[in-house]
């Protein structure tokens, strides 16, 4: 089969006329033809692969017969009107199953072609008799003119087919976006090029709670459906309405605004829009999609309120250490001072017991001295500038040991740092003030039973540095390793613990600095404190 022949039938089943009933219209067609040939009978003849069909037909009841056998399969293709007086006596058409009475006894024999603008012929008009005739040129324009006809009205029927699959297909996308905009929790608002409404998703409906009402002025947008400004009591301007602002500008992003209809809870939107046109920039209207942030706008409101009020209380606590390390500091130097100068001056008139309570009340003095100097190292290490710079671990290890080397020397501690050149990111006092408490808890809670050994290793993870201090001392408790960070939190009652502040300052450093701090299980016994820095 060729490529012509393929084209050909491929044209045929695209009209999907074969086997199909004939219409009103084509049947009349096939009637005037017979009439305008003055004979009684006339066929509508289409030629597939194998077969002629007789589509309709008027005179004879028709039907389906071979190729071989039709008359009007031999000259179709060519496209020419074939006009013959007495097939019988035609070479051509003589020894055919439709002259010589296999199928009929045909003399007059005429047909039109049924040629496609493309130039595919699909079949022919045929009108024939049982008797010799002639047609005028009259009759044969005529003919062929009822030929044009009838492919006109395949063509209509093969577009109005089209025109309701593609109605089908269109119906189907409807449905699929109706669906997706009302599945989605993102509110989604369009409106034609004059700026009426036309669609609102489920979201869009829920939110307002009301539908899109195309009647409805533009102007009017904020008022039928209670728009406002972020601070939700301000009406929004008819000029900041976002689905109008893209419409007339072409793009809107991150607008923000209130819906707050009567009887439902106030939503905070940002809005992002678009006007829409054609390739050739036609209008055709413009679409908005509003996100709800309502949740988080006020969850941004509590943290500025927590902001603030962490602001004040640091304010608070800074006016703290001041009235500490003047009226209560001062005050406890000149006690201290008053009650060494009665154990000196006053040595011999006192007797055991009073100098028993001199020596008491001095050791009160310094722990309260030791106090006051803890909450003024906690109060400054959250307040203030924190300065970011490169300090090497090594370098601030050896720092926070200078002020330790009393207690390192007593304890006879080797301290390890691996690797000291690793460059930390932070301010560096209070680096060393943070390792600097480390390492004393590391010497005060040694364990008597060992040599005293600490370890400081630092190592990058996932973008930060994670430092970590290893002892093997007495160890802290499971149950307390969270709550050794809070203030005032003492383990021990052992005479060796402190005030309770000291890893308290050292969380208040860590968090300054973006970090966290945790304390766990060291391998082998005692206690590792690790600490995270983010990485410049």
């Amino acid at each position: 089969m060729g490529r012509d022949e393929q084209q050909r039938l491929a044209a045929l089943h695209e009209y999907r006329v074969l086997d199909a009933p004939a219409d009103d219209e084509l049947e009349a067609v096939v009637r005037v033809a017979a009439m305008v040939a003055g004979v009684p009978t006339a066929t509508l003849n289409l030629i597939d692969e194998n077969r002629q069909c007789q589509l309709t037909t008027t005179g004879f009841a028709g039907g389906d017969s071979a190729r071989a056998d039709s008359m009007c399969a031999v000259h179709f293709q060519a496209g020419e009107f074939v006009h013959v007086r007495d097939a019988a006596t035609d070479p051509t058409y003589r020894n055919n199953p439709w002259v010589t009475g296999v199928h009929a006894e045909v003399r007059f024999y005429a047909s039109a072609p049924l040629v496609t603008p493309q130039g595919h012929a699909l079949g022919t008009l045929c009108v024939f008799d049982s008797e010799p005739g002639e047609l005028t040129g009259e009759q044969i324009a005529r003919l062929k003119d009822l030929a044009g006809v009838i492919l006109a009205l395949f063509e209509r029927r093969r577009q109005a087919r089209i025109n309701a699959e593609l109605a089908v297909e269109a119906e189907a996308r409807q449905q699929f976006t109706d669906t997706v905009l009302d599945t989605i929790d993102v509110a989604v608002v369009a409106a034609d090029p004059a700026g009426h409404l036309t669609v609102f998703n489920r979201t869009a409906r829920d939110w307002h709670g009301l539908d899109a009402d195309p009647t409805v002025a533009p102007a009017e947008f904020a008022d039928r459906y209670r728009l406002f400004r972020p601070d939700g009591v301000t009406p929004l301007p008819s000029d900041e309405v976002p689905l109008l602002r893209a419409l007339h500008g072409g793009v809107v992003h991150g607008a923000e605004m209130i819906i707050r209809p009567d009887g439902r809870e106030p939503r905070h939107v940002v809005v992002g829009g678009r006007a829409l046109t054609t390739a050739e920039g036609v209008p055709l209207g413009v679409v908005a999609a509003m996100t709800d942030v309502t949740a988080d706008r006020r969850q941004q409101r509590e943290l500025e309120l927590a902001h603030a009020e962490l602001l004040r209380s640091n304010a608070e606590l800074e006016q703290f250490a001041a009235v500490v390390s003047h009226d209560l500091a001062a005050p406890l130097g000149v006690v201290n001072g008053y009650l060494e100068l009665l154990a000196d001056y006053y040595a011999d008139e006192i007797d055991e017991r009073g100098h028993t309570w001199i020596t008491s009340a001095m050791r009160a003095v310094g722990r309260m001295q030791a106090l006051i100097d803890a909450l003024l190292t906690y109060a400054r290490a959250g307040s203030g500038p924190c300065r970011r710079e490169g300090v090497a671990l090594g370098e601030v290890v050896d720092q926070a040991l200078l002020d330790l080397r009393d207690r390192v020397r007593e304890s006879g501690a080797t301290v390890i740092v691996t690797p000291p050149d690793a460059t930390l990111t932070g301010d560096p006092t209070l680096l060393r003030q943070l390792l600097q408490n480390l390492l004393g808890n590391a010497l005060k809670y040694r364990d008597p039973d060992r040599d005293c050994r600490i370890q400081v290793c630092a190592r990058r993870d996932a973008g930060e540095w994670v430092v970590a201090v290893t002892d093997n001392g007495i160890g802290i408790p499971a149950d307390q390793r969270r709550r050794v960070f809070d203030m005032f939190a003492r383990v021990r009652s052992d005479g060796r613990g402190g005030h309770g502040v000291g890893l308290s300052t050292c969380e208040r450093i860590v968090t300054r600095h973006g970090g966290r701090i945790r304390a766990a299980a060291a391998p082998g016994g005692g206690t590792v404190v690790s600490f995270t820095l983010p990485d410049a």
